[in-house]
């Protein structure tokens, strides 16, 4: 041991004495060769100052570091008693960089951002070819997959050059068909709407989904694999290598799936670093117990996750890591989560790239960690899913770099930007009408990380159109801030009148606990109702202008699985409305239960209940505009807007509305061919409630229904059709025995 240390010691004295006999001292700096680049500029990047020591590691350092700059394509670097000798041959520039072809200025400037060659910039001929992988790569993730790029260069002298791309981007593939094979266990029918990938029909005019490119095919395994594991297919494989160009040079996409095992939790521990107390986490059992026996998701492991992640900062606990071991036997999986002190780090810097769009407050209000605070990889990955759920970067990677000290890091996030506007449009025919309706928004105004949309829809009997602003980080609390105006006009001679309503308002909503969601909002109202001779006395007594001031407050539980597709869970609101000023006054209240139940491998059981009543104040009647329906939605079997009270013949809706849904989604009931998933119903409602004439029949009774509905991918695209039949109504209801709707995105 003593012989170890002492031959330790000598050679680290021998490796100091000669590095300093070796080292000399910068008293002068001469550099050659450059026009463009200034001394200081290269003395700044090559970290060269004056009575600093040099030595063979700091010549290859300054060389790399000029290198690095692409200014220069030549460098050589020497020391002489002293003096740095520096020799530079710059490269030449860009003059001018020129594109023909592409007529759209914005899929230009977009070429201009991506690519190397740049005006003014340093002209590399190596990096030519790597700027037409790139442009050929822009151009597949909009569809147009055979792209030919063509560089040109004109020298107009040693020292600079014009360069110009011609672009032929050709024709659009487009999707022509999306095939499922292998052993799947879910119909194509379901996933299909699981994929963003959509087949091409003509009236698609607008959507991009339609096009072909390998960032959506990407997109779609991930779905894919997300969709399967979140129901227990631990090890699914999917791939698309099956995609065939046909004979249109149209892409047919064939993903083949390997389900596997579906697998149940058997068993959940926990692993605990002796340093903790192991009280402190002794709660995380009962919770474990809710999920022992269920389905393997990792939308599970992440709730478990979240709840270990609640315990370490309820506990003030620092330098905390944990890890997930997921241990397959047979048919099921144990899960062991193993927590422990992780290395006492902190954050020296965060660095940011590529957010040449995106305000960088954007993406630091995302990031749990900042600088100074203590570094975990935990943290960290949090950090970067939370930048990602924002879904305005295509990428988000990041790399973890050594300090200025033994326990400092320093984290550098790289991002990619994407598009991020949005145009969709709908259309749906149905037995109680048509509708159109067109959709514009934006995720990222402004770079600011703020969502903006435009929506308007038009009916038989009314048009109406919101304006949208939400800022889903307010001030950077994790507080999301929303506003809105809308109007809507609605002409019903039927029922001898119309109505035009222009409203507004504001409203903030977070997250209070865990899974508990609170909003808060105002908004104000003015309503134009005008009747003709076809109206009753008491509607007509109606007429006129109101205004009203009013707040909204609501709370909501989400425990699900999943938003989307849930097979277990519940989600629980409840919502009321109160006057601040109003013509007329009322309180309106709003109570929703919906429950998800997984029965078995073939019956995912969902319960629904829909309460909600509104009352005038001061004995003020509830104006028509503000009285309550139930929609075809909640109450099956029924025609739209009749049911309940009626004065005269119109249906005028109620004080009060209730119903309550059961269901049973049957997925593998028909076969696969048929593309149609079956869900059986049973439905309970009511409305009821007339306040401003005693005279007029409340209509309280209960209405129930049961049937089926058919969900079909037709080849116009998604077909419903509902087949009801009435178990109880009251004698003025409309009835309606079956409806269909059409649906689709252009």
């Amino acid at each position: 041991m003593k012989i170890a240390l002492k031959f330790i010691i000598k050679f680290g004295l021998i490796y100091f004495i000669s590095f300093y006999l070796n080292a000399a001292e910068i008293n002068e700096i001469k550099i050659e060769g450059n026009k463009r680049i200034s001394d200081e500029t290269i003395k700044v990047y090559g970290e060269i100052r004056l009575k600093e020591n040099v030595n063979e590691n700091k010549l290859n350092k300054i060389l790399n570091n000029l290198y690095s700059t692409n200014f220069f394509e030549d460098v050589k670097v020497n020391e002489v008693n002293g003096v740095i000798n520096i020799f530079v041959k710059e490269y030449p520039i860009v003059n001018q960089l020129i594109i023909n072809g592409e007529p759209s200025t914005k899929i230009r400037e977009e070429i201009k951002k991506r690519i190397f060659t740049k005006s003014n910039n340093s002209f590399i001929k190596p990096s030519l070819s790597n700027d037409v992988d790139l442009i050929k790569k822009l151009y597949s993730s909009i569809g147009y997959n055979f792209a030919t790029i063509d560089i040109k260069t004109n020298e107009l002298d040693p020292s600079k050059f014009d360069v110009l791309i011609e672009i032929d981007r050709g024709e659009i593939t487009k999707i022509s068909s999306i095939r499922f094979i292998g052993d799947k266990k879910i119909s194509d029918y379901r996933l299909r709407n699981v994929i963003a990938s959509e087949k091409d029909r003509f009236w698609k005019i607008i959507s991009r989904n339609t096009k072909f490119s390998e960032n959506l095919i990407s997109l779609d395994l991930r779905l894919l694999k997300n969709y399967y594991k979140s129901i227990g297919f631990y090890d699914v494989e999917v791939s698309s290598n099956l995609a065939e160009l046909n004979e249109d040079k149209n892409m047919d996409l064939i993903y083949s799936i390997n389900a596997g095992n579906r697998y149940r939790i058997n068993k959940i521990s926990t692993n605990l670093d002796q340093t903790f107390d192991k009280a402190l986490f002794k709660s995380l059992n009962k919770k474990y117990n809710e999920f022992i026996g269920e389905y393997y998701s990792p939308f599970k492991v992440k709730q478990l996750l979240e709840e270990i992640d609640r315990l370490i900062e309820k506990n003030s606990l620092q330098f905390v890591e944990h890890t997930v071991e997921e241990i397959i036997e047979n048919d099921s999986i144990s899960i062991k989560f193993n927590i422990f002190e992780g290395e006492k780090i902190l954050v020296e810097r965060i660095n940011i790239t590529g957010n040449n769009v995106t305000n960088e407050s954007v993406i630091r209000g995302e990031l749990i960690l900042d600088e100074g605070d203590p570094f975990t990889k935990l943290n960290l990955e949090k950090s970067i899913s939370k930048v990602k759920s924002r879904n305005i970067f295509g990428e988000v990677n990041y790399e973890i770099a050594e300090g200025s000290s033994d326990n400092l890091r320093i984290i550098n996030i790289n991002v990619t930007e994407k598009p991020t506007g949005e145009i969709s449009a709908g259309a749906g025919i149905g037995t109680n009408g048509g509708s159109f309706a067109i959709n514009i928004s934006e995720n990222n105004w402004l770079g600011e990380g703020k969502k903006v949309d435009f929506s308007i829809e038009v009916d038989a009997e009314s048009i109406g159109g919101i304006l949208r602003f939400n800022n889903p980080n307010y001030n950077f609390l994790g507080n999301s801030i929303n506003y809105y105006v809308s109007s809507a006009s609605n002409d019903k001679p039927d029922q001898g009148y119309e109505n035009t309503i222009i409203s507004s308002g504001v409203s903030t909503s977070f997250e209070q606990y865990n899974n508990i969601f609170t909003t808060l909002g105002v908004n104000a109202t003015f309503d134009d109702l005008r009747t003709d001779s076809n109206a009753s006395s008491s509607l007509a007594k109606q007429s006129g202008e109101f205004s009203e001031l009013a707040g909204t407050y609501g709370f909501k539980y989400d425990g699900r699985d999943r938003t989307f597709m849930p097979t277990k869970g519940s989600i629980f609101g409840f919502e009321q409305t109160l006057p601040i000023y109003a013509d007329k006054g009322y309180i309106s209240n709003t109570l929703t239960l919906s429950n998800y139940r997984t029965l078995n491998e073939d019956i995912i059981g969902a319960g629904k209940f829909y309460l909600s009543a509104i009352n005038g104040i001061n004995d003020e009647d509830v104006r028509i505009s503000k009285r309550k329906n139930l929609s075809t939605r909640r109450l099956r079997g029924f025609e739209k807007g009749k049911v309940g009270p009626i004065d005269g013949t119109d249906h005028i809706g109620g004080n009060y509305v209730a119903a309550a849904n059961f269901e049973a989604n049957l997925p593998n009931l028909l076969p696969e061919s048929t593309k149609t998933d079956i869900t059986a119903f049973l439905d309970f409602g009511n409305v009821w409630g007339v306040d401003y004439d005693n005279s007029i029949d409340d209509s309280n009774k209960l209405r129930s229904s049961t049937g089926v509905a058919a969900s079909w991918l037709s080849p116009l695209g998604p077909m419903t059709f509902i087949f009801a039949t009435n178990l109880s109504k009251a004698n003025t209801d409309s009835t309606e025995s079956f409806n269909f709707n059409l649906g689709t995105t252009f």
